[in-house]
């Protein structure tokens, strides 16, 4: 898949995707394969600015806020050099993507991390990295409101 496609992915794909695996083994492969999906970081991004405090990995998270009719919208880019990190930061890139703040600050990332069952088959370290990013995402998004 090229990095356009895999660009519009969306977390309902994911979703099905997952519930398609019956295995552990095979839905870990398939986020190794988002991860390698996502469209590359370019190395002005890879900055001290756009690094997610709280990951055990090195995670980069570049925001670009977009002006709509009714606000502002809110898109992604990220990288990690952990394999299995990247594709959690595509599944949350495919799951804040092109929203709004209020989109965003309603959006239950727990919820969809529990439909997939993914905190039980990450270490603790991982499950923190993961839920710094959403922060971060959150974070974002109540700045790009404000401003």
């Amino acid at each position: 898949m090229d990095a356009k496609v895999a660009a519009q992915l969306s977390i309902d794909d994911v979703v099905a995707d997952f519930e398609l695996l019956d295995d552990w083994e095979d839905r870990y492969r398939y986020v190794i394969e988002l991860g390698r999906r996502l469209e590359p970081l370019p190395d002005a991004e890879r900055t001290d600015a756009n690094k997610v405090r709280g990951c055990a990995s090195q995670v980069w998270l570049s925001t670009h806020v977009s002006p709509t009719r009714d606000g502002v919208r809110l898109d992604f880019r990220g990288d990690s050099d952990a394999l299995i990190v990247k594709g959690l930061v595509a599944i949350v890139i495919a799951l804040f993507g092109g929203r709004t703040p209020e989109q965003i600050r309603a959006t239950d990332a727990e919820a969809l991390f529990a439909r997939l069952d993914l905190r039980s088959h990450l270490t603790t370290q991982r499950s923190n990295g993961l839920r710094a990013l959403v922060d971060r995402i959150k974070s974002d998004a109540e700045a790009a409101s404000a401003a």
